[in-house]
């Protein structure tokens, strides 16, 4: 059920492939009267076709567009064993929002590009997941 204000977590997910950071968001936001817009789904299946004929991978594309659209945060966590190129296409979308706020911890193979369009935008960055998770819990708390 919806509650609250919309958070939506832009993730490194590598068809299943990265650690599930969301579920630490999740856990951090646990008290808070918050709706978190999650794009991780337990029953996606990455043999499934990435093109328009496919209604299961469009149906996920465009939920994800909505949600991060409508969210009123949207927090985006480049991991650094991932490549997340639909991450990086989010950050693109959402880098002029006002709504974005960026971790990209050293070793992502992309952080000078990340940094570059976050000092260009004025996207706030944050230096570690922990810190992500604790951005999110004092955001939450502020928005209640």
């Amino acid at each position: 059920a919806e509650r609250g204000p919309h958070m939506f977590l832009a993730v490194s997910i590598e068809m299943g492939r990265a650690a599930d950071w969301q579920l630490q968001v999740e856990q951090a936001l646990a008290h808070y009267p918050v709706t978190v817009l999650n794009p991780r789904r337990e029953a996606w299946d990455a043999s499934w076709a990435q093109d328009l004929s496919n209604p299961q991978f469009v149906g996920q594309v465009e939920w994800e567009l909505a949600a991060q659209e409508r969210a009123d945060q949207i927090l985006m966590y480049f991991a650094p064993t991932t490549q997340a190129p639909i991450t990086l296409l989010e950050l693109g979308l959402f880098a002029r929002s006002g709504r974005l706020v960026v971790c990209c911890p050293p070793g992502y193979w992309r952080k000078g590009n990340v940094d570059v369009v976050c000092a260009r935008y004025g996207v706030p960055q944050l230096p570690a997941l922990a810190d992500l998770c604790d951005y999110a819990a004092q955001w939450a708390a502020s928005a209640e």
